[in-house]
Order: structure tokens, then C-alpha cells, then sequence
């Protein structure tokens, strides 16, 4: 099959990018009828429906989405390509990550890299949800996973390692010589496959006893934050708690640190590869990270 009209194209990935033939019309300067015979022409071309048309709007089909993201990740590399190598003097990185890296290893560096390039405006937001660059307003985002994600350039950052930590106070109650008597106190979010690898590792028979109804929280910061208060021990990554291990409001009890095979990725599209402010936040990171080498 030949490469369908440049016309039509244009359309279906303004339209599959917005998933609004009303906003993809404005963004191409064009009316809405227009949008609409193109993407029947390119439907006629497939001989197969691209959009189903919702109460509240439309969405991609099977096939759709099939062709979508590889047609999006072209006209992004083709924007790339012809943009004005001055357009980046003044610009916004958005970055999207989750809550616990964020609050606790990238915000308080974000200041430092803002200061050396005050001509690019960063925007921070965060969400434990996969981001959809053709569809969001996003430049690039940090993933926690095992990579391998489709679509984009992955750079992985650092492994995701964890070990139990607890507040002095709680620690003083309790006898810890070896770690099945961490079985005693009581584990935030215990259901979290993380502790049964973390027990394995240390030997421990994490299922010998039942387990007992106990506080879970959404993001290590929370958990954290119960530990600090006495409420009970939580599994954290050492790297991110650091001013709590070094004044002493955070213990760690076992020196074992164990990882689960997930890491944290920087990702974008694979056509904002050439993007300066992506360079430039890339290279910071890479450059944070080997200083703080964990």
C-alpha cells in the first residue's frame, strides 16, 4: 500500500492527537468540514473506521490507535526537523513524574537547573499514571518500570531499592537483633509485594504468620511520614531519605537494601530527541545522578 495523501494525514494526527476534530480543525487553520472529509477520505483509503463518535466526544478504534502513534511520532520528528533552531531561547519543559521522586529526589533540584537556564520556564506536575505525549501537554516524563515502553527514548536514571526504616522512638519498644523480629512491629502498607522480597532476601518467612489489618497509604512520602510519627516501619528507598537516616528521625535497622528489577526512566518521544531543552535537562540529570550516586 502506498503512503496515504500528505492532506489526510495532517488531519488524522491532529484529530488522533486532540481526539477533537473541532480543535485539530483550529490548529490546521482549516473548518471542520474539512478535517472530517479528509479523515473519511483516509477511512475510505484503509477501508476501516479510524474514530468512533461518543456522546462526549470520539475515540480512536482498534485500528485507529494502530496507526496513530506512529503517525504522531512522525509529524513530531518532521516538526522537530523544521523548527526554528531559536525557538527554544524561551520555552516551558513540563515534566511529569510520580509523587515519591518528585517530592523527594527531583524538586529540590529542579531550582538549580532553572537558575542555569532562566530562559526555559519547568513546569513540575505528578501522577502514577502513563503519560501520553500525543495527547498531553508533556515534554518528558520519569516512569518507575522495567522500560521497554513503546514510542519513546528511555534513558533509565537509577534501580528502585528499598529497606525498612522506622522512627527511634518505635524502634526503642521493640527488640531488633535480626529481621523476622520486624514481624513484631507493626508494617505500613504491608500488603505491598516489596516487603515479601525484602523478607525473602533476609531469610525471613514472610507468610509464616497471618497478616494483620494495618495502614496502606498511596506514596512512600505518606508512609514516610506515618514512620516518622511512630506508627510503624515503612519500606523506603535510602537514597531519597537521607536527611532522615543522617539526623536520626528516620533508623535503619538492617544494612540488606534489596531492588525488585524496577528502575526510574527518563522518557520522551523519539522525535523530540534533538529537542534543546530536553538535551539540557537530560544532561542535568545525568549529571545530579552521578553525584549522588546512591
Amino acid at each position: 500500500m502506498s503512503i496515504p495523501p500528505l492532506a489526510a494525514l495532517r488531519a488524522f494526527e491532529a484529530v488522533a492527537r486532540h481526539l477533537s476534530f473541532t480543535r485539530a480543525a483550529e490548529e490546521l487553520g482549516m473548518t471542520q468540514a474539512a478535517v472530517s472529509y479528509q479523515i473519511r477520505l483516509l477511512e475510505e483509503r484503509l477501508a476501516t473506521p479510524l474514530f468512533l463518535r461518543k456522546p462526549r466526544g470520539i475515540v480512536l478504534t482498534e485500528t485507529g490507535a494502530l496507526f496513530a502513534r506512529p503517525t504522531i511520532d512522525a509529524f513530531d520528528m518532521l516538526r522537530e526537523a523544521y523548527a526554528d533552531p531559536s525557538a527554544d531561547s524561551v520555552s516551558t519543559l513540563s515534566i511529569s513524574t510520580v509523587p515519591t521522586f518528585a517530592g523527594a529526589w527531583l524538586s529540590p533540584r529542579l531550582g538549580k537547573f532553572q537558575m542555569n537556564h532562566p530562559n526555559l520556564a519547568v513546569r513540575l506536575e505528578t501522577s502514577d499514571n502513563l503519560v501520553d505525549f500525543g495527547r498531553e501537554d508533556i515534554t518528558v516524563a520519569i516512569r518507575a518500570g522495567e522500560g521497554g515502553w513503546p514510542g519513546v527514548e528511555e534513558h533509565c536514571l537509577m534501580p528502585i531499592e528499598y529497606t525498612p526504616m522506622l522512627s527511634p522512638e518505635l524502634a526503642k519498644k521493640h527488640e531488633l537483633r535480626e529481621p523476622a523480629d520486624l514481624l513484631n512491629l507493626p508494617l505500613l502498607d504491608r500488603v505491598d509485594p516489596n516487603w515479601a522480597v525484602w523478607m525473602r532476601e533476609a531469610g525471613v518467612d514472610f507468610w509464616e504468620s497471618p497478616p494483620r489489618p494495618g495502614l496502606t497509604l498511596s506514596t512512600d512520602l505518606h508512609e514516610a511520614r506515618a514512620a516518622l510519627e511512630g506508627y510503624g516501619v515503612a519500606l523506603l528507598t535510602p537514597r531519597f531519605f537521607r536527611f532522615e537516616l543522617a539526623t536520626g528521625s528516620l533508623i535503619q535497622p538492617f544494612p540488606l537494601v534489596a531492588q525488585n528489577g524496577r528502575s526510574f526512566w527518563l522518557v520522551y518521544p523519539k522525535g523530540r530527541r534533538n529537542r534543546p531543552a530536553i538535551r539540557k535537562f537530560r544532561a542535568f540529570l545525568l549529571d545530579e545522578i552521578a553525584r549522588d550516586p546512591g
